[in-house]
């Protein structure tokens, strides 16, 4: 008997079988998927659209073929000779599904669009930027003197700047003459100067004062999602920070997924580095029109990502980052005209800088962390962990850093959950459990009411309670093991195990009912065996790589934890540590750092000299690989349990008591000791 086809939407990660011929839109409905429609499929909102990918995805055991959606209907041909539909878009409610798929959601189809987490940090930078506004009364043309306009510009910022060695593309030229003329021969200039050298290029003119400010860039290019940071390069002010969902993740929730998609895909790289460049080009306009600033006045770009998302971005095939030895093509700091990388809506000739990278799999983004957090000045051992979907974790002192990445997957971002969802307004972002009732009470992103408050149910009431987000589940998962509804395994109990209806029998094992909306028309979220499973293997990659890091060193402590990333802002050291992601420590000594690359993206956006000190720096921070080091799996297996099998957290045991409850006979189960790359 034939299977129904499978359809796989991204970036929620729901999949289900539905049977051929269900609309897509059909299909996003039934499996919870958030995607909009306002006219009721009829196709004339065009809020359902869709983008197929072909080709194999081992990550999600398919090969879609070209054939898997119905092709255009005249609804889809109409609609796109009058509005025009994005090249590779479909119409949810026409497309069909006939064969196994991957659909991606864009965020404009999304009724609940993510949450930037990822906002910037308000540590004081030293400002030196590299590009600077200067003005300047040049010397006008004479018939006994003969000279060009350009040269005697040269001149002019010789004399009253001391800037000598100045060059000009064509489009500063062309705007030139124009500019000294109108402004009686008084002009401001963008002058940029990369690291390194004492030459300095124009970016732009404009006549008599330029009162419209410079502007730049802090991005940081995750595998999930890209955060922007729009900031004035006069005084470091951010007027305006803004997200997207990563579109690459249609091909792969993580790197290892890409790698294989441009693998087996002929000209896949290529895709994906398109993709990703429009997504940034697009983010480059909507940030700047939130910000109030022309596009044009975005002369400078500073990238930070982790390698494979930097090899995509330029362009270059990321392949052998997928085998040892994790070649990169380059890791060194790259200057770029922004246009290279298809960033047309910027100024014409703005530059772009790409900070170094570390290693194979510790990319720029790491090295804006070390930027941000100097583990390298720091007098006590510090442990930096930055979690994404591929977390970055620092350790060290003024005498040494190590670094490592670890394999961590999408979990932590809602993905590969089973109720779970980005962080977006109704998603549940905070929960506790009463661990004598075993009731729980949850926040939700949108509301700052908790549950059990009066007058959350109004407060929540446009955007419902629709899911759980990546700080959701591990605040649940970690109330679940403080109120005994989880054993050390990682295992549910059940009703009469725990004394709570609450948890639910599923098939062999046990789900926890954290919100049932069914009687408002919403979902029951629950947190499911599966969802611990994920958890774990999250938790276990993570810790394995501090400990690594702990052993290369010779030591069983740290003095002190920054959890950075959009993680580490919105989860309580209490819930990491009782989960075990991180080794045990004080709690005074785990702190939050926030988006620490991104910080580290703006330092170096506003602070030419901090580019030489970081490139400088990442020369001396070593490499340790995760996937060549037998004890990488030891740690692993052993982080599995919940907090750890064989650590004792004395820190964590002075302030939490972890119930002793054990609800099978197998203990750590065979499911979360697979290990992961990705």
């Amino acid at each position: 008997m034939t299977q129904d086809p499978l359809v796989i939407f991204t970036p929620s990660g729901k999949r289900g079988r539905v049977p051929a011929g269900t609309p897509v839109l059909t299909a996003a409905r039934q499996l919870g998927v958030d995607l909009d429609s306002v006219c009721g499929g009829r196709g004339i909102c065009s809020k359902c659209q869709v983008a197929p990918s072909f080709g194999d995805f081992p990550k999600h055991g398919v090969t879609v073929a070209e054939t898997a959606l119905s092709p255009w209907n005249e609804v889809e041909a109409r609609y796109d000779r009058v509005r025009g539909l994005k090249q590779g878009r479909r119409l949810g409610c026409q497309a069909q599904i006939r064969g196994d798929v991957v659909i991606d959601v864009p965020p404009e189809s999304q009724v609940h669009r993510q949450v930037v987490r990822k906002a910037a940090s308000a540590k004081p930078i030293t400002m030196d930027p590299a590009t600077r506004l200067l003005m300047v009364e040049v010397e006008e043309p004479d018939m006994h003197e003969p000279s060009g306009d350009f040269e005697r510009l040269r001149a002019a910022l010789k004399d009253q700047w001391g800037i000598e060695a100045v060059t000009a593309g064509l489009p500063v030229l062309r705007k030139l003459q124009p500019a000294l003329r109108k402004g009686e021969w008084k002009v401001s200039v963008a002058l940029y100067q990369p690291v390194h050298t004492e030459e300095f290029r124009i970016l732009d003119i404009w006549s008599g004062l330029h009162e419209g400010g410079l502007f730049g860039l802090a991005i940081d290019l995750g595998s999930t999602t890209i955060a922007a940071h729009l900031t004035d390069l006069t005084d470091g002010r951010v007027l305006a920070s803004a997200g997207v969902m990563n579109p690459q993740i249609r091909f792969g929730e993580d790197l290892m997924s890409r790698v294989s998609y441009a693998m087996m895909n002929p000209g896949g790289d290529v895709e994906m580095t398109r993709a990703v460049r429009e997504a940034i080009d697009r983010l480059a306009v909507e940030i700047a029109a939130e910000g109030g600033v022309d596009p044009g006045l975005i002369v400078e770009v500073v990238f930070v990502m982790n390698p494979v998302m930097h090899h995509l971005l330029l362009g270059i095939d990321p392949v052998e980052l997928g085998q040892a030895p994790f070649a990169l093509a380059t890791s060194s700091a790259m200057t770029l005209d922004a246009r290279d990388l298809d960033l047309t809506s910027l100024n014409p000739q703005a530059q772009t800088y790409i900070l170094p990278c570390i290693a194979g799999h510790v990319g720029a983004d790491a090295a804006g962390v070390a930027l941000a957090e100097e583990p390298d000045k720091s007098e006590d051992l510090v442990l930096v962990v930055d979690v994404g979907t591929n977390a970055e974790i620092l350790l060290g002192n003024r005498e040494r850093v190590l670094a490592c990445s670890s394999p961590t997957g999408p979990a932590f971002e809602g993905a590969q959950i089973s109720s779970g969802q980005r962080a977006a307004p109704g998603a549940i972002e905070r929960v506790e459990i009463d661990p004598a009732t075993k009731e729980p009470r949850f926040r939700v992103i949108g509301s700052d009411l908790w549950s059990d408050d009066p007058g959350f149910a109004e407060a929540t009431k446009a955007t419902g309670i629709t899911g759980i987000c990546g700080s959701g589940i591990i605040e649940a998962v970690a109330e679940m093991r403080m109120a005994g509804l989880l054993d050390p395994s990682g295992l549910i109990g059940s009703a009469e195990q725990t004394g709570t209806a609450r948890c639910e029998p599923t098939g062999r094992t046990h789900a926890y009912l954290l919100h049932d909306g069914t009687a408002e028309g919403g979902p029951r979220i629950t947190v499911t065996q599966g969802d611990i499973r994920a958890i774990q293997l999250a938790k276990s990659a993570l810790y394995a790589g501090a400990r690594l890091l702990m052993d290369q060193l010779g030591v069983d402590r740290v003095d002190r934890v920054v959890l950075a990333g959009a993680f580490g802002a919105h989860i309580s050291p209490k819930h990491a540590m009782v989960l075990g992601m991180i080794p045990d420590a004080p709690l005074a000594k785990v702190t939050s750092a926030g988006n620490a690359a991104g910080h580290g993206a703006r330092i170096a956006l506003c602070n030419r000299a901090a580019r030489a000190r970081i490139e400088e720096t990442v020369r001396r921070i070593h490499k340790v690989e995760t996937a060549v080091e037998p004890r990488f799996q030891e740690h692993f297996v052993a982080a599995n349990a919940i907090p750890h099998a064989s650590d004792p957290f004395p820190d964590l045991a002075s302030v939490v008591t972890l119930p002793d409850v054990h609800f099978g006979a197998s203990g750590g189960g065979g499911e979360g000791r697979r290990r992961r790359r990705g």
